[in-house]
Parts: structure tokens; sequence; C-alpha cells
């Protein structure tokens, strides 16, 4: 397709441009940059700037990884048969088909749209069992863009205390809240059986970097991460480190510029659903770069999207492909090119016969 109408990131940084917001000293590290094989647990330098992000948190709580991978051993190293897992729902598929992979019990916990896709932490205490080890959370939320109170946070952290329960939260949309004082603390500074998952990817515009982290305190679950990450990446991309190193000590900047172009996007789009109140329902986002509005015709979202790529040339992305239902779609505009593919689409939705399912 031309024109991605539904990415979930910031635009890729350009890898000169990264390297010109480099200090002397992580200049000098890429330039003297050797290929061999990194330290396991990422680079020293890279884990004490990951653990400036956090309060109460140091480089020893810090293993370095690929994002994905970061879920995968995570889940691996925590979970066995027959426990039982809480995750929010819809979201990141890994977060809870690993878990079902491994012969978990899943309990998928349901946004409700009509209170702005609030997730209602009554619901953890009404589905907790004895068996329950683990809460999955993912605030800012894929795909509604959904953040939680500092209250309703609170309560949920509150609840896996109460319980002894583990929370795996995924916060890689962490720092992209359109209202700073809207910021959430992260779960790791908050409960020592928290497991924080944050990386590069989202946030930086820097996916093709696959540098991300999980932070912990808990020192056995820690160590069982760590050995584990030997059957998978063993060790880190060596130039992706030090590329990581540099956008986090850049960080403002590169955060600011991202936020500037997000917001500008937002005010297009708020203007485009109120001009197409008749054909779609949303909720604003308040952080992230992604929405999940709703499709008020009468076409499913699977049809509708297909249409849309087949005819116009543009890809979003069906709720189906969340195994959610078949009347939403994510919007992504996080990208410098939002305007031209809304436009565009703007002008493709000027047809009606797509929208009602006609040839």
């Amino acid at each position: 397709a031309k024109y991605l109408l539904s990415c979930s990131d910031c635009d890729g940084l350009m890898q000169g441009d990264l390297l010109e917001l480099a200090d002397n000293e992580t200049r000098n590290l890429w330039n003297t940059l050797t290929l061999g094989y990194t330290e396991s647990l990422g680079h020293p330098l890279l884990r004490e700037e990951i653990a400036k992000l956090y309060k109460g948190i140091t480089a020893q709580n810090v293993n370095v990884l690929v994002p994905e991978e970061g879920i995968f051993l995570t889940l691996n190293a925590l979970l066995q048969k027959r426990d039982h897992v809480i995750c929010t729902f819809p979201g990141y598929q890994s977060l809870y088909e690993i878990a079902e992979g491994l012969g978990c019990e899943v309990t998928k916990w349901k946004p409700e749209e009509e209170n702005g896709w609030r997730f209602n932490p009554e619901f953890l205490e009404q589905n907790i069992k004895q068996n329950t080890k683990l809460i999955v959370t993912n605030f800012p939320h894929n795909p509604t863009g959904y953040l939680p109170s500092k209250e309703d946070f609170q309560k949920i952290i509150d609840i896996a205390k109460k319980h002894d329960i583990y929370l795996l939260s995924d916060e890689m949309y962490r720092f992209l809240e359109y209202d700073e004082n809207d910021r959430l603390p992260s779960a790791c500074e908050e409960y020592d059986k928290a497991i924080t998952l944050f990386g590069m990817s989202k946030t930086f515009g820097m996916a093709g970097a696959r540098i991300g982290w999980v932070v912990t305190k808990d020192e056995n679950l820690f160590a069982k991460i760590a050995t584990l990450k030997d059957y998978t990446t063993i060790c880190n991309n060596a130039p992706s480190e030090i590329l990581s190193l540099i956008a986090l000590r850049a960080k403002e900047k590169i955060i600011s510029n991202h936020l500037v172009r997000i917001k500008r996007n937002l005010k297009l789009l708020e203007t485009f659903f109120e001009e197409n109140k008749h054909m779609f329902q949303w909720v604003k986002p308040r952080a992230g770069t992604i929405a999940f509005p709703k499709l008020l015709v009468d076409i499913s979202a699977l049809e509708f999207c297909q249409k849309v790529v087949t005819q116009a040339n543009i890809m979003i992305l069906p709720s189906t492909v969340y195994d959610y239902d078949d009347k939403h779609i994510r919007l992504g505009f996080g990208r410098e090119n939002m305007p031209e593919a809304l436009a565009k689409f703007k002008e493709y939705l000027s047809s009606s016969p797509p929208l009602l399912g006609e040839d």
C-alpha cells in the first residue's frame, strides 16, 4: 500500500541525524566500535542511562534485549502450566498468547468503550483466583490510546500487592502523553514484583534498532530472565546499543519533535471525525500514536479495510486482527506523511458506495 494510515510507531529516525546528537563520549564509542559479542545484560553505559528513566532503579535492575524477547523471556521465566493470567485486551498478541501456549488460563480484561475505553480495576478483584500468578497491563494502551488515571493505576498496583501477584507492565508508549501531568509512574517503581517493559521502538522512532529492556527489582526473576536469554539472542546488537545510548541522552529533543507531529496530526483527526461523525465514533486518545474508532456504517471492519487498501491504496488495520470484534479500525498518527494519507482517505470516503458495501 502506498499510504500507511495504521502505523503504531513514530517516523523512524535517520541514522545520520541521530549521530549528530551524539556527545563526545558516545561519538567516540561509535567511531571505535568493534562488532564482537556484547555484554549479555547490555552495555553498562546503556543500562545506566535506562535506569535514569526511573526512580529507585539502578543498572542492576535492567536487562537490555529485544522488546518482543522481553515478553517471551519474562513469561517463560515466570509462568507454569495451569497458572492463571489476567491481561488487558485487545492488545499486543504476545502479551497473552505466549501464556496460553504455556498452558496457562488467560482471562481477557476488556475496556469499557462507553467510559472512554476505561479498564475498570474492579474487574481484577472480580476475576482473581487462587492460582492467579500474573496481571499484564499495557498503558498507554495499544490500540485505544487509553491512559488510566493515576488513581486507577494505583488501584491496580494495590490489588497486585494485596494478592501477591506479579505485574507485567508494557509501557512501550511511555513519554508520549499529550499532557505530561498525565504520565503514570512506572510499575517497577511502585512494586517489587512488577516487571516493566520499554524500549526504543515507539516513543523514540527506532523500531529497527531492536533495542528494549525489562526492569524489575525481583532478583530471582531477573536471574531467570538473564539465564533464558542465553537460549535466544545471547547478547544485543552492538551498533544499536550505541545508537540507543545516543538517543536516550538526547531524549528531550527526540520526544519533543515526535509530540509536535503527533499533536498536529491529532488536530487533523479531531476535525476529520467531527466531519464524519455519521460514519465513525471515536474516543480521543490520551497518549501514544494510535486510536481505535468504531465504524457506524453497515459494513464489517475487515471488508471496509480490504476495500480501502484495494480501491484507495491506503492501509488501515481492522479490529479482526486483534480478535476483538469486526467494527473497529486502528488509525496511526505518528508519521510525518499522515496528513497526506488522511487527505487521500477523506477523498475516498467522499464516495458513498464503498462504505455501503456496494460495487
